[in-house]
């Protein structure tokens, strides 16, 4: 039976890698493969995580095996776990890169793994130049790509990046769908459940708050939305739907914000009283469990992805899964994803065309974007992803180390 090892984070850390690492790894296993996780016994120093814990209080995923091996801080360790590596003597090592900080650990580690002369690396890469950059970043992420084989992006944005390092062989495969956070419900049993107003237009923004995904622009959108309730007579910028159905919509318009903060939450606080629509709002900023996932999703009349920049995301595949439709803006790889006037609306990342959109949204109607969300999830399967990192790991190893 070919062997599979995955690296990246896996139970008890949390979070939309693990998720993804865990429906990776059953993929697998049900094509055929024996697939074990290496996970981090550290993954982040406690001072440079952003978030409240890294670690999950949910039970550990069924007959998944995983192993607890990686600190990313202590080079001893790389070199014990690249040893360990090689000699289990994988087919394929599968791995993930979405932070330069994880380069130096993550290519000491395959290069010893690669020692054994048989395992082809092939990389998941989520980001190649990050959100957020950092001093070292370009160093840490070449040491890290010529360790690699092959590799697989998920957008056609991080693929270009990917170009500036490297020509080794690379696949785009869009992000499959999770369907690991159970059956949909219904929208009235999703807000029963939540606490939520059965009867109010729901928006919803998901997902950890940084400044790159743009909540400050969305919380403006709604402020215009809320203006335009009172004030008939103004003008939304980019704006379709007739003045009237605006003021009808906004009287019952909520935000729901379902995330943690991974960054300071008192710019925002201000802003929501600043703009005054902090009874148009309903926070729920604690981390949201796996068993929480769908009640939120179901709940929503509209998922908003507001975003200053972005490669892919994986609150999108959330949105397929659950056949919620979604406004996004046009930057990175979210219009590729999201078909406009289709999966839904596609937006300037500025909070007047974001009103706009969202207008928009309820003048259409939910059912109008339902037939075009069935057709189009059929792209994101697990198989694809699986089938094209086996394609990358048999061909031809390209050394271009002096890239």
């Amino acid at each position: 039976m070919p062997k599979v090892i995955i690296i990246g984070p896996a139970h008890p850390l949390r979070g939309g890698l693990a998720t993804f690492n865990h429906r990776l790894a059953k993929a697998f296993t049900e094509e055929g493969y024996a697939c074990a996780i290496w996970s981090f016994s550290l993954q982040y120093p406690a001072f440079l995580f952003p978030g409240k814990s890294q670690y999950t209080d949910e039970p550990a995923p069924e007959h998944l095996a995983i192993r607890t091996r990686i600190n990313s801080v202590s080079p001893v360790n790389w070199l014990r776990v690249g040893r360990e590596l090689a000699k289990e003597t994988p087919d394929i090592i599968v791995v993930r890169y979405w932070l330069p900080l994880m380069g130096p650990a993550l290519g000491t580690i395959l290069r010893r793994a690669r020692k054994n002369k048989k395992t082809a690396v092939v990389c998941i890469a989520d980001n190649i130049i990050p959100h957020e950059k950092r001093p070292g970043d370009t160093a840490f992420t070449r040491y890290f790509i010529k360790a690699c084989d092959a590799f697989v992006t998920m957008s056609e944005k991080v693929l270009g990046d990917l170009r500036k390092f490297t020509e080794k062989p690379a696949l785009l495969v869009p992000h499959p769908l999770y369907d690991t956070f159970g059956a949909p419900v219904s929208k009235a049993d999703a807000r029963a459940h939540l606490g939520l107003p059965a009867d109010s237009r729901i928006i919803l923004f998901f997902g950890f708050i940084r400044n790159y995904k743009g909540l400050d622009l969305l919380l403006e959108a709604v402020s215009i939305l809320k203006t335009q309730q009172s004030t008939p007579n103004a003008q939304i910028s980019n704006a379709t739907a007739p003045v009237s159905d605006l003021q009808s919509q906004n009287s019952d318009l909520k935000l729901l914000i379902a995330g943690e903060f991974y960054e300071d939450q008192e710019k925002y606080q201000h802003q929501i009283d600043e703009l005054g629509i902090r009874d148009q709002l309903v926070l729920r900023t604690d981390f949201i469990p796996d068993s929480e996932v769908r009640y939120y999703l179901c709940a929503a009349d509209l998922l908003v992805q507001p975003y200053r920049n972005a490669t892919q995301s994986g609150v999108t595949p959330l949105a397929y899964y659950f056949e919620k439709p979604m406004v996004v803006t046009n930057v990175g790889g979210l219009p590729a994803l999201v078909p406009h006037g289709k999966s839904g609306l596609v937006a300037a990342p500025e909070a007047g065309a974001i009103a706009a959109a969202i207008a928009e949204f309820f003048k259409l109607g939910e059912n109008y974007f339902i037939p075009h969300l069935r057709s189009e999830k059929q792209k994101y399967s697990w198989t694809n992803l699986v089938n094209a990192i086996v394609d990358l790991a048999n061909k031809p190893i390209k050394d271009d180390s002096q890239k």
